[in-house]
């Protein structure tokens, strides 16, 4: 969930990037300044706070603090008013992971001003026009949920650009542990995103916002669940118009002709090839001088096109209703969900299932781990063996896969955790516990490894080991991977001992890419293809994703580490290690995530096997899919261009199907506000 610490929570929780303000130097909230927290969905694991007040001239102040698994972030927020109540000015200092956060607008003779970290702007203002700050606490924000109330349409111009605009959704009361009761209003609010993003509000007074972490009054906190269920509950309503519009069954069998059709079993390309569709199910696949298309076919010539199995992205935190379009448009069918709000999750994974959202086969598992200030934010918090054991049983009783294992777990009770899930059928995976290497925890069960840095974890300093739980496994592999000689003794007898016992890898390469490669203010390679067609404001906050040079950390030496890491998988594939192609983000970057692999050394055959039947193999689920097989599932994806040639070609997609339906991807771009496919 690194990449995506959910664009909903960052409209109000933004991260921006050089010298920052020492936190000495930071304001200092008042005794009777209004305390919103940050907590975990479960309601339990704190996370920080805002605190927002107005001093004696008006000028509006707030100071936030956060701490989101040893990712810290301090600053604060002063925002000053004309006599007209309209804004003039926004000052934002302090520091987060990517860097300084100071940020400034300015309103002066009829013009504005504005210089973040990632970006900079001028012109005039307008009555109709709001800036959006890049960084900051939300309080700037308010002012916009305000504007937008207020218009006629409840719609503003947005500074850099874009439109918000903002719509009642639900309504809830609610009661906190005291006792005491409020009446809330839910509002949908977009243009920021790709779907609606709820905010509550008390009368004109904003209340908060729920999701993976909430932001809610102090004594509040409990009321989150509740709001979070409502809003999921009234944006659901609006899934299944979408479906019917894209989803389409057709009327009889579909044969994509003269296409070049990726094997996954063989792992080879096959050009002039047929396969026909009846029914959700592949009926034949063939060369197509000798398959012949049934007379009641719908044919779709295929010369110059790729049909390849339905993508899976390995490691989707999935987000709301707009992930299985969003995921669907760049052919991924299939996710393996490894950590999310549970109820939420596991509610939306039924309503795909039963045909009333546009959505992906979830394969889902329970992120359990210890308690303390690195906690997973959507974890099922266990606080010793017992209870981690009857995590275990949880999982297994509410439908889980498997289950995830986190950093702050004693790793004295993995043993036994993994002993009970194998048991029960279940497949373990995860973080490794801090203070234990990755082949500790294969000894005691895991099945998989989740993210490379853990399987470089074997081969890091003991103080980086220890502290594996926070920012250590980041910035010591960041320090430390570059310097790694993978066919060493010891790592050569490591990594044969990860494929001899067939443990898998999850990698997210491309999540360490965007920590220590990018230079601040610079699109990711794995967001670049895509930024010029999302919402202006959505693909502004891809500029700050990489993580702050230190005095004894330099971008050279990241980079260096994360050629590394890179390298890494190559050892994993040549020892036919089952490595499962993963983003830990929005999704679309699963393709940057098999390039990587291709430029590391890997076929573009076997960087595809990666995203299609290794995890299908995994999850004992390669009788259905994975592969596009006589009398297998019709999951697969239609590619304009040769992935063969070009692995980014994958990108390209023109239509999918699952579920015996058949959607077009421009359709499904468009549902998101999305402009056309990614640039070539």
């Amino acid at each position: 969930m690194l990449r995506r610490f959910a664009f909903a929570t960052a409209l109000l929780l933004a991260l921006p990037a050089l010298a920052a303000t020492t936190d000495d130097r930071l304001a200092k909230p008042p005794a009777d300044a209004k305390v919103w927290t940050l907590t975990s969905s479960n309601g339990v694991s704190r996370h920080g706070q805002t605190s927002l007040w107005t001093d004696k001239d008006g000028t509006h102040w707030s100071r936030f603090s956060f701490n989101l698994r040893g990712f810290v972030t301090e600053m604060d927020e002063q925002n000053r008013f004309a006599k007209d109540g309209t804004l003039q000015s926004i000052a934002i200092r302090g520091h987060n992971p990517q860097g300084d956060v100071g940020e400034t607008y300015e309103v002066k003779d009829g013009t504005y001003s504005y210089k973040t970290p990632v970006d900079h702007g001028e012109g005039k203002t307008a009555p109709d026009l709001a800036y959006v700050s890049f960084g900051g606490t939300f309080d700037s924000f308010l002012f916009l949920i305000d504007a937008m109330r207020r218009a006629p349409d409840h719609s503003v111009r947005l500074l850099p650009s874009g439109t918000g605009h903002i719509a009642p959704l639900t309504e809830l009361d609610v009661t906190n542990a005291k006792g005491e009761k409020k009446h809330l209003t839910a509002y949908a609010i977009t243009g920021f995103g790709l779907s609606p993003f709820p905010i509550w509000m008390e009368g004109d007074n904003f209340f908060g916002n729920s999701g993976v972490v909430s932001l809610l009054p102090e004594g509040w906190e409990s009321v989150g669940a509740a709001m979070s269920k409502a809003q999921d509950d009234a944006l659901a309503k609006l899934a299944p118009v979408q479906y019917a519009a894209i989803a389409k069954t057709p009327a009889g069998p579909v044969a994509f002709t003269n296409v070049k059709l990726y094997d996954s079993d063989a792992r080879k390309f096959r050009d002039g090839m047929t396969v026909v569709v009846e029914k959700g199910l592949v009926t034949a696949v063939g060369p197509s001088a000798k398959t012949k298309a049934p007379a009641n076919a719908q044919v779709i010539e295929g010369k110059g096109k790729t049909l390849i199995p339905g993508l899976w992205d390995n490691h989707q935190h999935y987000g709301d209703d707009s992930t299985g379009p969003l995921l669907l448009a760049s052919g991924i069918t299939s996710v393996r969900d490894p950590g999310n709000q549970q109820e939420e999750l596991m509610a939306r994974k039924k309503r795909i299932d039963d045909g009333q959202l546009l959505g992906q086969r979830i394969v889902p598992s329970l992120l359990i781990d210890g308690p303390g200030p690195f906690t997973a934010q959507v974890a099922e918090v266990v606080h010793n063996q017992d209870e981690a054991v009857a995590a275990v049983h949880k999982a297994k009783d509410k439908g889980y896969f498997g289950i995830k294992l986190y950093g702050s777990l004693d790793p004295a009770w993995v043993k036994p955790m993994a002993d009970e899930a194998h048991k029960l059928g279940l497949h373990v995976h995860g973080h490794i516990p801090h203070g234990m290497r990755p082949l500790e925890a294969v000894h005691a069960g895991y099945d998989e490894i989740t993210h490379i840095n853990f399987v470089m974890m074997q081969a890091m300093p003991d103080d980086v080991v220890k502290n594996s739980n926070g920012m250590g496994r980041f910035v010591g592999t960041g320090k430390f991977a570059k310097d790694v000689d993978l066919h060493s003794p010891m790592m050569t007898a490591y990594l044969d001992e990860l494929a001899q016992r067939h443990i898998a890898v999850d990698p997210t390469l491309v999540t360490f890419e965007d920590l220590y490669v990018p230079d601040q203010g610079t699109y990711p390679a794995a967001d670049a293809p895509y930024v010029d067609t999302l919402p202006s404001q959505f693909a502004r906050g891809f500029l700050s994703s990489a993580m702050a040079p230190q005095p004894d950390l330099s971008r050279e030496t990241m980079r260096a580490s994360f050629n590394k890491l890179k390298d890494l998988v190559v050892e994993l594939n040549k020892r036919h290690i089952f490595v499962l192609a993963g983003t830990d983000g929005v999704g679309f970057e699963l393709i940057r995530e098999l390039q990587l692999y291709t430029e590391a050394g890997l076929s573009p055959e076997d960087a595809l096997a990666t995203a299609t039947i290794n995890p299908a193999t995994v999850y004992g689920l390669a009788d259905k899919t994975g592969s596009l097989k006589q009398g297998k599932l019709a999951e697969l994806a239609l590619i304009d261009g040769d992935p063969q040639k070009d692995i980014t070609q994958l990108r390209q997609v023109e239509l999918v199907m699952r579920d015996g339906k058949m959607m077009d991807a421009q359709a499904l771009r468009a549902s998101l506000g999305i402009s056309g496919p990614p640039k070539r």
